[in-house]
């Protein structure tokens, strides 16, 4: 197909989206609520199905954690937004004589990444409803057909509530220029993908929630019980093949306890990676001549890394260790590794470790996330204050909880925001928040709260 018979498909969507949301824009919080579990519980009944799909057209990734995620995604972010006011009047402050009132935004487009082709658009579709919008999708060229199919079954549960299908559409014939044609004619754009996507969505003219790249530094103090933490962060390093950006890319270990750990990773599945000859053909395997990510290792299982690098790897490893000879941008092996592979290194005192987190997260993913394994709150503290993220994970798996989890507060989501120190428009978990505009109404006051402007210094 041309491209301008591509860009005519796109205005086509647009047009039919827009009347959609026109008729579902003053929908009772009743129809909001309905449509936004449906397509939440049909992705959790078809998890099954959905999960291998994902796994099968993208090439990447488990099936069983892409299963586990269709279910357990699905369930936490229904029950995160299911008693949420987003209709009408959802809030009164009543010492200030103000209302909110929630309206929609409009037209949402959605990019979507290969690394997560279902739950994504699940989880973006199920925040737009909420707020009363309509959505398109922007598949990645390896999500297509998940795409597709997913707005098919979202389309056929919101005629069953008596609701417009259009409001839930996806771009037929994908290209770079139709998903930038669709970003410059929405009315706000999430745009989950690599960083030339969001890149562009920010740079479409538009309102855009786009999100950082990720490098999560992790550290283990030395009151923390090593069998736990390594539990956790092979846990966290391994979901998924290691595609979740929330992963564990590095860990630091207090150096006297190095060697009981790297022994503990290794009763726990790992393969440690030793010598300095077999350390340079796993990250020349990773990052072929100190450029991006090889796309031939990205999620794949530790036995296929090791074997496509030419490293020998025992059955059932899950995760590969290796040690960078410096930190930040002295080694490629401190950078983001899409694949079950993590940097283990050694730190002397926790100010230290912290300063080594800080400085790789300056070579990469500043303003996504770090974990911290500790019992020491004044230790969590000093982490959470001295590293530019927006979350700080502590005592769990950041790579299966930073997204939200049963286990702690963070919102449920699959967009995943960095703030201004990873060139991002929030900081923080995407939710249907960022989908609403908000009328305020104030009233006066009864009398002045400032009879004397002299008073205001007091």
């Amino acid at each position: 197909m041309s491209e301008e018979k591509k860009m005519a498909g796109v205005a086509e969507l647009i047009a039919r989206s827009k009347a959609a949301q026109k008729q579902f824009e003053f929908a009772t919080q009743e129809q909001a609520d309905a449509a936004a579990r449906a397509v939440c519980k049909i992705v959790f009944d078809n998890a099954q199905t959905l999960g291998p799909m994902a796994a099968e057209e993208s090439r990447m990734g488990c099936e069983a954690d892409k299963i586990a995620k269709c279910r357990n995604k699905s369930a936490l972010i229904w029950k995160s937004i299911k008693d949420k006011k987003t209709v009408g009047v959802i809030r009164r402050i009543e010492e200030k004589r103000m209302l909110e009132v929630a309206k929609p935004v409009g037209v949402v487009a959605a990019v979507i990444p290969s690394t997560n082709p279902v739950v994504t658009p699940m989880g973006n579709a199920a925040s737009a409803l909420k707020t009363r919008n309509s959505i398109i999708f922007a598949p990645h060229p390896r999500a297509v057909k998940c795409t597709a199919l997913l707005v098919e079954m979202f389309q056929a549960e919101l005629e069953k509530l008596g609701l417009p299908k259009d409001l839930i559409l996806g771009l037929e014939e994908v290209s770079i220029e139709a998903t930038g044609e669709l970003m410059s004619a929405a009315d706000v754009i999430v745009a989950t993908g690599g960083p030339g996507m969001v890149k562009a969505a920010y740079s479409s003219g538009k309102p855009s929630l786009g999100v950082g790249q990720g490098n999560v530094q992790c550290i283990v103090d030395r009151d923390a019980d090593l069998k736990d933490a390594a539990a956790k962060i092979i846990l966290g390093r391994s979901f998924d093949n290691g595609l979740i950006c929330l992963g564990e890319q590095t860990a630091f270990i207090p150096e006297e306890k190095f060697d009981e750990f790297v022994r503990e990773f290794k009763a726990q599945g790992a393969f440690y990676v030793e010598g300095a000859e077999q350390t340079a053909k796993l990250r020349e395997g990773i990052f072929p001549g100190g450029g991006p990510i090889s796309r031939e290792v990205v999620g794949l299982s530790a036995e296929q890394v090791g074997e496509k690098i030419g490293i020998q790897v025992p059955a059932g490893t899950r995760v590969i260790a290796a040690t960078a000879e410096k930190v930040g941008s002295g080694d490629d092996l401190c950078r983001e590794k899409l694949c079950p592979v993590i940097n283990l290194m050694p730190y002397g005192s926790f100010e230290e470790g912290v300063a080594k987190m800080v400085e790789n997260l300056e070579f990469e993913g500043k303003g996504h996330s770090i974990a911290v394994h500790s019992n020491t709150p004044e230790h969590v503290e000093y982490a959470a204050i001295q590293c530019s993220v927006s979350r700080c994970i502590v005592n769990q798996p950041a790579g299966t909880t930073g997204g939200g989890s049963p286990t702690n507060g963070f919102t449920p989501t699959t967009t995943l925001g960095c703030g201004s120190w990873g060139n991002n428009s929030f900081s923080g978990n995407f939710n249907y928040e960022h989908l609403m505009n908000i009328t305020r109404v104030g009233y006066p006051y009864e009398e002045s709260y400032l009879p004397d402007p002299e008073m205001a210094w007091d």
